[in-house]
């Protein structure tokens, strides 16, 4: 299957949902990269494993910059950062219900929290997607 690229006007909602979410995955990856013992201690899981969260949400942000900032918006692409958004949030969930990261109280929070902005961000992507037709 061939991804058919979008080519109008019609793609600025889209684009700028990507955008702000690779803005948004960005940072918060290299906070986790640069404060992970501050970070560690603040949200419970152990510094290694934020350092790893953060090295893969900041390659994350660059990929989805990328297909955020291309003339033609791949639909395929962009299908494929909605769904892994969407994996995002519900692990996010999973670990706080599971207690499977030894999160703290405020841990708990962040990851609710976490999760509910990155799915707005499938959701608007998804809008977007729809729009850009």
């Amino acid at each position: 299957m061939t991804a058919l690229p979008i080519t109008t006007d019609r793609t600025k909602f889209l684009r700028l949902a990507l955008a702000a979410d690779a803005a948004v995955t960005g940072v918060n990856g290299l906070a986790y990269l640069a404060f992970a013992g501050p970070v560690a201690a603040l949200l419970g899981p152990d510094a290694a494993l934020l350092r790893g969260i953060g090295a893969f949400l900041l390659a994350y942000g660059a990929a989805v910059a990328v297909i955020a900032t291309r003339r033609d918006i791949s639909r395929t692409g962009t299908r494929a950062v909605i769904a892994l958004n969407v994996a995002w949030t519900l692990g996010s969930v999973a670990a706080v219900v599971t207690g499977a990261l030894g999160l703290t109280t405020i841990g708990a929070v962040w990851a609710v929290a976490q999760a509910l902005v990155v799915a707005v961000f499938a959701e608007l992507q998804l809008t977007g997607l729809r729009k850009s037709r």
